[in-house]
């Protein structure tokens, strides 16, 4: 009798001591599996990197790219997602931007403050002739992906436009024993505005950027007008 008395209290405890143990689990969250919180709310791609080559369009007969141009792009975006998959979205940033461009255009001015504006032809040797640029920029963009609460990787198709203002620029041009730098020419529209293109999965992503105003105003080499825009080429990276 005994014996059977203690077996049914043994039995007992180890039933009170699993049940507190499963209490304890279920309250404190003590188990297997830790719980997964999915924001229903996210956000896409906050911050960019690019890097591009910048094609100078509209060009006039006595004007023409040489030697590399390129671009540095970087800023922050606020996504504002506008349906509830969180897929479709809009968004606006402030940005910055260098860019580099290499062509003949001499740009100088005569010692009454006037700009000159000449073709660099084959007859004349130099080591260096570009104009390099940077600006702030407002990028706004419509946002299309297949982004989910819980996937890092997917496919997006971004298009927009993009404002900026020109801060600093110069003109340099360099030759044995001389150089001429400009950092003020009045033709030079430093307003800038720009449609923007974007696509791609993952990390890689393709963008273009194309000028829908010209660099000059007013500007001229002999009779003809030199306006001069850019096509811009190259890889956006995106941080969340």
């Amino acid at each position: 009798m005994k014996i059977k008395l203690a077996v049914l209290l043994f039995f007992l405890s180890i039933s009170e001591i699993s049940f507190s143990q499963e209490e304890r689990d279920r309250f404190m969250n003590i188990g297997d599996t830790i719980p997964t919180v999915i924001d229903s709310l996210y956000r896409e791609d906050q911050f960019y990197v690019g890097l591009s080559f910048n094609l100078l369009t509209n060009t006039s007969s006595s004007v023409s790219q040489s030697g590399f141009s390129g671009g540095v792009h970087l800023g922050v975006m606020r996504d504002f997602p506008i349906n509830n998959r969180r897929n479709i979205a809009v968004a606006v940033g402030l940005g910055w931007s260098l860019n580099s461009y290499g062509q003949n255009l001499f740009i100088g001015e005569t010692e009454d403050g006037e700009s000159v504006f000449r073709s660099l032809d084959d007859n004349i040797s130099y080591d260096t002739n570009r104009f390099s640029t940077q600006l702030v920029e407002a990028p706004i963009e419509f946002r299309w992906r297949t982004s989910t609460a819980t996937s890092y990787k997917f496919w997006r198709i971004y298009t927009g436009l993009k404002l900026g203002y020109v801060y600093y620029l110069k003109s340099n041009f360099v030759q044995d024993a001389n150089q001429v730098v400009q950092t003020d020419v009045p033709e030079f529209d430093r307003f800038r505005l720009g449609a923007t293109f974007t696509f791609g999965y993952n990390t890689f992503n393709f963008h273009f950027y194309y000028s829908l105003n010209s660099f000059f105003k007013d500007a001229y080499i002999q009779n003809e007008e030199v306006e001069l825009s850019t096509l811009k080429m190259g890889l956006m990276f995106y941080i969340l």
